[in-house]
């Protein structure tokens, strides 16, 4: 209990820091105020932009979007994680196209992407679902592979049906390594819903950062950039302490 309340003061710690430096930088005028305005002017000018209605707005569309790409891929992306896993020449074939898949940038097929669906809603979501699936499925087809084969056999050897193996063996051992994957899947998903805003958007909080940027509007773009930045934290946090509950599951 104690080193995890040093480690959170630590965090805490490090972050005042950092604003406190960046701070620093502005006041002093070791970093031009232009470019890099202060932290508090920054926090201040947050505070405003929370304020109006068109913001809020925008967030609203960032965050259906984001939300509607996460419950597409996650559930597709596990489902098809699994079959691969169960299938061994399957998995055999597939893996090392998943792996040359991953492994390419997904910024280069927004262009694709903004073709096919115009712009709006579908592109967005369906740059994220695209930016996601991919760690989705190798998540899930490492986490089925930590299964140990004794628990399989022992729930097989007394008649467990495949929905009672599932929910009972697969799922429990799975979740912790599962959570953990939908903490990075959600930063994909994030950058490809933002990353399509600013490319090609009439709305989204990605589309104001992007204006803001070409106009020169530091104050703001900065603080769009907390703004993000504290949502994907506060969902990480959030993914960590559902995390932290199922722990006792791990073997």
């Amino acid at each position: 209990m104690q080193a995890t309340l040093t480690i959170k003061l630590a965090r805490v710690a490090i972050v005042i820091a950092t604003f406190a430096l960046w701070e620093l930088l502005s006041r002093t005028g070791l970093a031009n105020p232009r470019l890099l305005p202060s932290a508090s002017d920054t926090l201040a000018t947050l505070g405003d932009l929370l304020q109006r209605s068109s913001v809020r707005t925008d967030l609203l569309v960032t965050a259906t979007e984001v939300l509607t790409a996460f419950a597409l891929a996650v559930p597709m992306g596990a489902l098809i994680g699994f079959l691969i896993a169960e299938n061994r020449y399957f998995a055999d074939v597939a893996k090392p196209l998943l792996f040359f898949a991953f492994s390419i940038p997904k910024s280069i097929f927004l262009p694709m992407f903004i073709l096919v669906f115009g712009v709006g809603f579908a592109q967005k979501v369906g740059f994220g679902f695209f930016s996601t699936i991919f760690i989705v499925i190798m998540s899930t087809t490492t986490a089925v592979e930590s299964v140990k084969a004794e628990h399989l056999t022992v729930a097989r050897s007394y008649g467990a049906t495949r929905a009672q193996t599932a929910f009972r063996v697969y799922l429990p051992s799975m979740l912790p390594v599962l959570l953990e994957a939908l903490r990075i899947s959600m930063i994909f998903n994030l950058t490809g819903v933002i990353l399509a805003e600013m490319y090609a958007s009439r709305d989204g909080i990605g589309h104001q950062i992007a204006t803001w940027g070409e106009n020169f509007q530091m104050k703001q773009l900065l603080a769009g950039v907390v703004m993000v930045a504290a949502i994907a934290m506060t969902f990480n946090e959030l993914i960590r302490w559902v995390e932290t509950r199922c722990s006792h599951w791990r073997t």
